[in-house]
């Protein structure tokens, strides 16, 4: 049991590792595609991956059950990221990245209240929120003051609250049994559906000739293929095995994650305050973590 709880904990690790560094293939992508194109490409990519990977037909037990698929589709692939990406628009990076961070929190409400797992909450969740919180912001604004923008700020908390629903789903899922590729795969199929309304919105359009530079192949294939249909995949298996809230707290990883890459391949400098932060945040990681209970 304490090996299968140590793959839930690893696997949770790898996806956000790989999510805090998708900032990079995004922003170079962003040089010649829509971020509505992006999230298209990369999720239809993920999808005939998963197809590729595993193409046999997943069977439920109550066609009822369609509705969890469509209803995680629509908040944790299509809706999450659109809300991210328009409230980029109107607000700084930085109050995004903070504001996204409070998922854990919305995540472990929301399952205290409706959750039918069991998972209950002890003051040391608590504790660690606020510290990770106060890393999350150190890491964010590093310096920069803080300026609101209502608009943005709500859209950003409102795909924090997106997010922790997909979570609650995603945990839903996982009780039904299925294998997770086979999951995972159907979620993707209905977030693509539920994204054709904001492809049509965007003015989405093929553009197949920009594939042809290998940069934008290169990122593409990092994002379809690990962003999207491994990391979902590691993350569906994380929120199995540990629980919907203790896999959440894994969030506050990513923008340390972010920091350390920035570092290391945009040679940006180290301040005291995104290291202090990064401290915080790991720290706020540890006392969640032990202050969840499944």
């Amino acid at each position: 049991m304490e090996n299968h709880r140590s793959a839930g904990h690893l696997a949770a690790l790898f996806t956000v590792i790989i999510w805090g560094t998708t900032f990079i293939s995004t922003k170079v992508l962003l040089a010649d595609f829509q971020p509505a194109e992006i999230l298209f490409f990369r999720f239809a990519m993920g999808f005939a991956a998963l197809l590729l990977v595993c193409p046999r037909r997943l069977e439920l037990e109550d066609p009822r059950q369609e509705l969890l698929f469509a209803a995680a589709g629509l908040c944790g692939i299509c809706l999450y990221y659109l809300l991210e990406n328009i409230a980029l628009t109107y607000t700084m990076a930085s109050n995004v990245g903070v504001i996204i961070s409070v998922a854990p929190f919305f995540t472990a409400i929301l399952s205290h209240l409706f959750g039918r797992s069991g998972e209950k909450l002890r003051a040391g969740f608590f504790i660690g929120f606020g510290v990770a919180m106060a890393g999350v912001v150190l890491i964010s604004f590093n310096g920069s003051r803080l300026q609101l923008n209502p608009m943005g700020d709500l859209l950003a908390l409102l795909a924090a609250f997106v997010w922790a629903c997909y979570s609650l789903l995603t945990r839903r899922i996982s009780s039904l049994g299925q294998p997770v590729i086979l999951t995972t795969r159907r979620t993707f199929f209905y977030g693509i559906i539920c994204m054709i309304p904001a492809l049509l919105r965007f003015d989405v359009r093929l553009g197949l000739e920009r594939f042809a530079h290998p940069v934008n192949l290169m990122n593409v294939l990092y994002l379809g293929l690990g962003a999207s249909a491994l990391c979902f995949v590691t993350w569906n298996v994380a929120v199995k095995v540990l629980g919907a809230v203790r896999t959440s707290v894994y969030i506050y990883m990513v923008p340390v994650i972010t920091v350390i890459t920035s570092v290391l391949v945009l040679k940006e400098p180290v301040t005291w305050t995104s290291a202090a932060g990064t401290v915080l945040a790991v720290a706020g990681l540890f006392l969640s973590e032990y202050g969840s209970k499944d």
